[in-house]
């Protein structure tokens, strides 16, 4: 059965009059009924915001915005965004170096209610994502992009992101990868961050783990 759920946005948020917005997806999760996600769980020394400022690369030269975008640390839904074309894209991270990557915090565009689909998160020290590439989040549920069939679930985007566990994989680029919305068939991206530290030769295995504390945007409906 196709999920379906009806989201009121307010007029203040949109500038408009308030109207349902009727999503529906075949692999939408659950609610969670206002309740905020688990924290990602990272090691005391891995809470460092790798991201800020990185290089960004993408699919597609953007139709609104720089690839900067992403990594600016500018992310309230009224500021300026990477947005690509149709069709499945996707922004490339450029760490610098190789790091220990423990979570990922990404933001698409929410400025109203969505859903986004074909969410495929990955790594690898290829920069043409040829060899060694990890996938830590896909909710290609129907394998529509072409990047193998996805277990996770399609999530209602808005000012909370989505938190992302990676757990110490080794790696210098992300890429994140994205076909359209329920409301648009364009990507928007607002912001990513990606947290973790330098490699260590000896990690212990009974690291003490910290919850992951971000700074979240300004809710923009309710």
């Amino acid at each position: 059965m196709t999920g379906r759920i009806l989201v009121v946005v307010s007029a203040i948020a949109t500038g408009a009059f308030a109207r349902p917005m009727d999503i529906r997806s075949p692999n939408l999760e659950a609610s969670r009924n206002g309740k905020q996600r688990p924290p990602v769980m990272v090691p005391s020394n891995a809470t460092n915001l790798l991201s800020k400022d990185c290089f960004v690369t993408a699919s597609a030269v953007p139709l609104l915005g720089e690839t900067s975008c992403v990594t600016d640390g500018e992310k309230e839904h009224d500021d300026a965004q990477t947005v690509l074309p149709e069709g499945t894209q996707w922004v490339q991270i450029d760490l610098g170096k190789e790091r220990e990557i423990f979570a990922v915090w990404i933001w698409h565009g929410y400025e109203y209610a969505c859903v986004y689909h074909d969410v495929i998160c990955q790594l690898s020290n290829d920069p043409a994502f040829i060899d060694g590439v990890t996938t830590f989040f896909n909710n290609d549920h129907d394998n529509t992009s072409g990047l193998g069939y996805g277990l996770d679930k399609e999530y209602i985007e808005t000012n909370e992101g989505r938190p992302l566990a990676v757990n110490g994989v080794k790696a210098r680029y992300l890429r994140f990868y994205s076909r359209g919305d329920t409301e648009t068939p364009q990507n928007r991206y607002s912001e990513i961050e990606v947290y973790g530290r330098s490699p260590m030769e000896a990690p212990s295995k009974n690291e003490e783990r910290v919850p992951l504390r971000v700074s979240l945007p300004k809710p923009n409906f309710t």
